[in-house]
């Protein structure tokens, strides 16, 4: 019987995860920027920005695309954009969505394993405290219909970030909604 689906918590480097796909906060321009969209596309070199530029003229907000991974470990990036935090309410159905259409694609290229960054929270604002949530409930509702996917990884570049996604998902785990798991 295969293991059964999980979500996991990491502080580190998206760019070194050994998962089939990383999600990358992009901006709908798909222009390359600094933070995590900068890191992949220094790591995973210009194969990334060609395959960018020759399939996609945009991505517009809450949505996402993929590409190959060029030099990184991972065969996919997803470049998923996020809002930018304007303090309304459509900021995190927004959010959801980038988090949402991001799994489909892992779902639809047979991706067992996907690597996320903390998205939206660098230089579009996002409270991590509103953030995590967000992303945490959103991946654990989609394991529950896709156990096709066995790994959903948070990767989470600095200690202020690890510790509200942990308290995100350990407040999910108390309310039963990671049960069955």
């Amino acid at each position: 019987m295969p293991n059964a689906p999980k979500i996991e918590l990491v502080q580190g480097d998206i760019t070194q995860q050994d998962t089939e796909a990383l999600v990358n906060a992009a901006n709908s321009h798909l222009a390359g920027g600094g933070g995590v969209d900068g890191a992949i596309h220094r790591a995973g070199g210009p194969a990334i920005m060609g395959e960018l530029k020759e399939k996609y003229e945009g991505c517009p907000t809450g949505s996402a695309v993929i590409t190959g991974g060029g030099n990184l470990k991972a065969k996919y990036v997803i470049h998923a954009v996020g809002p930018r935090y304007m303090g309304s309410p459509r900021d995190a159905a927004l959010l959801k969505s980038a988090h949402l259409k991001s799994l489909e694609l892992c779902t639809a290229h047979n991706v067992k394993s996907v690597s996320f960054c903390a998205i939206s929270t660098g230089i579009y604002g996002y409270p991590l405290e509103e953030a995590s949530p967000i992303a945490i409930e959103t991946a654990a509702d989609y394991l529950k219909a896709h156990p096709e996917i066995q790994l959903i990884r948070f990767v989470l570049f600095d200690s202020k970030t690890y510790q509200a996604y942990k308290t995100a998902l350990k407040e999910l785990s108390a309310s039963g909604s990671l049960e069955n798991r």
